[in-house]
């Protein structure tokens, strides 16, 4: 009889994956399964409380921090972001998607908060990643699999930024992970503290989200899973080990990618939107009106198709994205979630309370969702 910890195994065992962590939660029901171990090594079992990289379901949490300054009355939605990053005063923006990066015209308009929280600030990762105005992005921004120690501080970061030309015109397309990590240091600047400071008042405390952070301290390194790339032969290749990039705070926090969790700590996140912006404790950290934004798709079907490479055939709310026609069995609309390219995912779907988090240390090898991930969405809805 298939059970969550059956799902996983058959990934573990098969040697694909050296281990796994999964959430499946409907209400108060939740069943939490810890499956293989740490490294490929052996050298210590998975277990509930292990840290993982998260990489891009950090989007999720720094859209919520965004939408705590606009509930604070710091920014505005409609806001251009030029006040707090000036390097995004003039931008300029290449004539046609496939033009060189020197064939350039003026922005039309200002980037506002709202086309950062969508994705549509122009920035970021478009389905054909041959287009010549992609490869500034890798080279001086190092956009890609996460690598804490090797990106610039936020002020470098930004002006390095601003010297690159955006692929289309503010609104007018969406683009993947950049946005989020412009995100951060909106925050850091309009709030006055560095991004970690902001997340852990406003809400890894309230939460209690004691494992989340841009960096593993040593007295937790025990609990910090070794991350993979796929291997010529497929087999887990070491990519990053305990004590290697998050053993140190970074200099640039990646909103897009940054953070390290554990499966309860993104759980207590989930269960906040899910809430609509209570606390356990009956704390109100966001508004009701500001996680329907959040959860609701903003994109027109002329731009789901167009980021279809990374959406396929989704929406996109603040951060994630938003299940909008039910394509597969786990497709339920109004589904709000997204995935890591370590090999990690978190949704939630308000309509049935339902939360299911897969926690794997195995880097994706492309834009489409491993073979683990939708056999664990398949059970979490048949289940």
């Amino acid at each position: 009889m298939t059970n969550l910890r059956t799902v996983l195994s058959k990934h573990v065992d098969s040697g694909s994956l050296p281990g796994a962590v999964a959430l499946v939660a409907r209400g108060d029901q939740v069943d939490v399964q810890a499956v293989g171990h740490t490294d490929r090594d052996g050298t210590a079992p998975m277990a509930r409380d292990s840290i993982f990289r998260i990489a891009s379901i950090t989007k999720p949490v720094v859209a919520a921090a965004v939408m705590m300054l606009v509930e604070d009355g710091v920014i505005a939605l409609d806001d251009p972001v030029d006040a707090w990053l000036p390097e995004l005063a003039a931008p300029m923006v290449v004539r046609t998607p496939a033009s060189p990066v020197d064939d350039v015209v003026p922005a039309v308009r200002p980037i506002t908060v709202f086309d950062l929280l969508t994705s549509r600030a122009g920035y970021g990762f478009p389905s054909d990643f041959s287009l010549p105005a992609v490869a500034p992005l890798v080279s001086e921004l190092k956009q890609g699999p996460p690598q804490p120690r090797n990106v610039p501080a936020p002020d470098a970061w930004m002006a390095a930024l601003s010297r690159i030309p955006m692929l289309h015109q503010p609104g007018e397309a969406w683009l993947y992970n950049i946005c989020s990590d412009i995100q951060g240091v909106l925050i850091a600047r309009a709030s006055g503290r560095t991004l970690p400071e902001f997340l852990v008042d406003r809400l890894f405390e309230p939460l209690g989200m004691t494992d989340t952070a841009f960096d593993v301290p040593s007295a937790k390194l025990d609990r910090f899973t070794s991350y993979y790339v796929p291997g010529p032969t497929g087999g887990p290749e070491l990519a990053d080990a305990p004590d290697g990039q998050w053993s140190t705070p970074p200099a640039f926090p990646s909103g897009a990618g940054g953070l390290v969790s554990t499966v309860d700590d993104y759980h207590a996140f989930a269960r906040l939107l899910l809430a609509e912006g209570t606390a356990p404790d009956g704390r109100r950290l966001l508004t009701p009106e500001s996680v329907r934004r959040m959860t609701t798709n903003h994109l027109p079907p002329g731009q789901r198709k167009a980021g279809g490479l990374f959406l396929e055939s989704m929406g996109w709310g603040f951060g994630a994205a938003v299940d909008v026609e039910p394509v597969d069995p786990w497709s339920v609309p109004g589904r709000y979630g997204w995935v890591g390219g370590t090999g990690t995912a978190a949704h939630i779907t308000r309509s049935t309370g339902a939360v299911t988090i897969l926690l794997t240390q195995l880097q994706m090898s492309g834009p489409s969702f491993p073979e683990s991930m939708r056999d664990f969405w398949r059970y979490a809805a048949e289940a």
